[in-house]
Order: structure tokens, then sequence, then C-alpha cells
């Protein structure tokens, strides 16, 4: 019997149910996404990754090196390449699982930011509707401009979005709050109650959460012309496994 399809949202539930990641103590699981690049470029690759943390397009500053031959969780790097581990987004849905807050994944997409402000989302891939992470699919349509948000502050980024019921709207406030003092940042908007957010309506008695997409770096990077695979989501790691960019 053939397996059925998992679309992403189904992927998104079930890998926010593995998060034990604890803002305040810098500890536990969470969600990252695998890159893959050539040797030869991997200090530029760090490069480019470490300035898109410092000028805040990427949600974390964490990453993760590993060699050829080198294996993590049973995928082994091939030859020739280095693998990068760096913290994928949807870890902050397994914090709101973790808190007892309803929430329901709505897509990923891109955003168009206008003098360092969010405007809208101008392209959007809903999570129930596909079995390939959106950003994923939107990086390889080079319709980003990661490169020119740094430089100007104008241009367009990517990013996702959930929807949590209001009665939790504390709640919600509370864990980004804990956020923005952790190892994880990068929320664009907080909707109010029965209001779009950045454009994408939510349902009834919802609100919109929108953040920056784990994956932003990677779309500088190919801005650049640097040869990248990437595989969103691929699991859950612990967290002290990964070491700050400005470390190393």
């Amino acid at each position: 019997m053939s397996n059925p399809l998992r679309f992403v949202s189904h992927r998104i539930e079930d890998y926010a149910m593995q998060v034990t990641f604890d803002p305040a103590k810098g500890t536990g699981t969470v969600i990252y996404n695998l890159s893959l690049i050539h040797q030869e470029d991997l200090d530029y690759a760090l490069s480019v990754f470490r300035a898109t943390c410092e000028a805040g397009v990427s949600p974390s500053g964490l990453i993760r090196v590993l060699h050829e031959g080198e294996d993590n969780d049973g995928y082994t790097i091939p030859s020739g390449h280095c693998g990068l581990l760096t913290l994928c987004s949807t870890t902050l849905d397994g914090l709101l699982v973790k808190r007892g807050i309803p929430f329901n994944p709505i897509g990923g997409g891109v955003v168009e930011v206008t003098e360092n402000i969010p405007r809208r989302f101008t392209h959007l891939i809903k999570y129930e509707s596909t079995t390939i992470d959106p950003l994923q699919v939107l990086i390889s349509q080079e319709i980003t401009s990661v490169l020119n948000v740094m430089q100007t502050g104008t241009g367009s980024l990517l990013g996702n979005i959930r929807e949590c019921h209001m009665e939790a709207e504390d709640k919600v406030e509370e864990v980004l709050e804990e956020l923005s003092e952790s190892y994880f940042t990068g929320i664009l908007d907080l909707g109010l109650p029965n209001t779009s957010c950045l454009g994408v309506a939510v349902d009834p008695q919802y609100m919109g959460v929108a953040a920056l997409g784990g994956t932003n770096w990677i779309a500088a990077l190919r801005e650049e012309g640097v040869h990248v695979r990437m595989q969103a989501m691929k699991g859950v790691t612990d967290i002290s496994r990964m070491e700050f960019i400005t470390d190393m």
C-alpha cells in the first residue's frame, strides 16, 4: 500500500509536538533546516549568514556546521559538501503548542518591506495545499530581494504566518516577549483579532502572527549566485548542538 500524501500543515503539527525549547533557559529541542553548499563556499556562506543576522532578517544566529562524511539523524553529508543546520522559524509553533495555545499554520510567502517596515504578503502558498515547504518553493522562483532589504531597508523577504485563537492573546504576547530576549526573534506582525495580518485574512475569533522565515539567508546566498540545496523542516535537534555565528 502506498503512503498517503503528507501536506506541510501536518508536518508542522507533528514537529511542533516535538519542540521542548525553553526560551528562559535556552535549552531543549528546536526544528531545523538543513542546507548543503560546496566546501569552497563555506566561509562566504557563513559571512552571508552573519550579515543577515546583523541586519535582522534572520530569526536566529544559531548554526551548526557539518562536514563531508558527518552523519546527522541518519543523513550523511555528501563528498565535497558542507551541511549547515539553522533554526527553522516553525519552532515558534512548537512554543505555542507547549503553552497550550490553539493555532493553525496558514502558509509561507514573500513579504514586501518598505523602509524597514513589513507591509504585506505579495505571494503566499498555504500549508494545507502543498507537500513541499512554501519557502523552499519560493526561493527557487528568484522573487526575493533580501539583499536590497539589508542594504536599503526596502525589498522583499520570506515569511510565514499562523493564526492563534484570540482568547489566547495574552499568552501569545507572553511567548513573543520571552522570545525577544532569547535565541529567536523576527516577529513581523501581530494582528488584531478578526483582522487581517499583513494582508492575509484569518478565521473568525483568531489573530494572525507573522514571522521571518529561517531561510532568508539562503535566499540572500541564491541572490549572490551561490549554489545551495535546502531541506526545510528537516528535523528536530537539541539546541545545545548549535552555536552562535558570532562565536565562530
